[in-house]
């Protein structure tokens, strides 16, 4: 009876820890340095771009985080700066529903660098409510999409300038499920808060095709990710659902089903420094 015991328990520990590796996924492994460059995330306070961002700096990058709240953006600053004992890493304001505050960060920050290696458009919000935003545009699009196409033809000429360099777009596996709703791009007359979701994902993984086509043979490659299933807020809209998800006894449950945000940075990582991809751009990576 006792061994039948021992016999299930290790079963199960078995079990458990080959399903966390399959759902952690890939990780990046290589020790590729990134000392000298300029590195610019956006959104990245929390999750996934807090902890790509804690990661470059570790490998010798410069890096800006990019973010609508200072307030947060210094508190995720203090903690990457305490545990990793490095300091150049730097807060920048910016509100991506806002052509105004885009055109005004990106002004700044090119008189500040005289050149910007790594462009990770990681920022993103997920399933709201219908909004728009400072410019009308319906809100998951303006900030998924929008916002960070005009950033990145803003900071276009820096990147070209400091060639090799790449731009890495966060998509996601809901990009499948998009469609481009050329009659109501702005979603005016009907709003389902998942398909505009999509459709902005969708968005990400068009322009970086396009974008590729457009710079070829400058030396900028472009990349769209998915990150997996991840463990973080993004889903803080989805009303009912995310408090649900959000529930103590609920969240460990789903820690087990989720990504930990350092697996989900793994592919944005992999995508910004493996030297085995500088020869491809436009593709999609998961």
């Amino acid at each position: 009876m006792l061994l039948s015991v021992v016999i299930g328990a290790a079963v199960a520990v078995l079990t458990y820890k080959l399903a966390r590796l399959f759902i952690e996924g890939g990780q990046f492994r290589k020790n590729t340095r990134c000392d000298g460059k300029v590195i610019l995330i956006t959104g990245a306070n929390t999750g996934i771009g807090k902890e790509t961002a804690r990661e470059l700096l570790k490998r010798g990058g410069k890096v800006y985080i990019a973010c609508r709240s200072l307030k947060r953006a210094n508190e995720a600053r203090n903690d990457i700066v305490s545990q990793t004992g490095l300091s150049d890493i730097h807060v920048r304001e910016l509100d991506l529903a806002s052509m105004e505050s885009i055109r005004y960060f990106a002004k700044r920050f090119l008189e500040e660098e005289r050149r910007l290696d790594l462009l990770i458009n990681n920022a993103g919000v997920m399933a709201c409510p219908k909004a728009l935003t400072k410019d009308g545009f319906e809100h998951q699009l303006g900030v998924n999409h929008l916002g960070h196409f005009l950033l990145t033809n803003l900071l276009l000429d820096r990147l070209k300038a400091s060639a090799p360099s790449r731009i890495i777009n966060l998509s996601s596996l809901a990009h499948k499920f998009g469609k481009i709703n050329r009659k109501d791009l702005n979603s005016e007359h009907s709003y389902n808060q998942v398909t505009a979701y999509c459709q902005s994902k969708l968005a990400n993984v068009m322009f970086t095709r396009e974008l590729a086509k457009r710079l070829r043979g400058t030396g900028v490659k472009a990349y769209a990710v998915h990150p997996g299933t991840v463990d973080t807020d993004l889903p803080r809209h989805m009303g009912s659902l995310f408090f649900l998800f959000d529930h103590k006894l609920v969240k460990p449950l789903l820690r087990v089903a989720f990504k930990t945000p350092l697996s989900g940075a793994q592919t944005t990582l992999y995508t910004a420094l493996d030297e085995d991809l500088q020869e491809e751009s436009g593709n999609y990576y998961a």
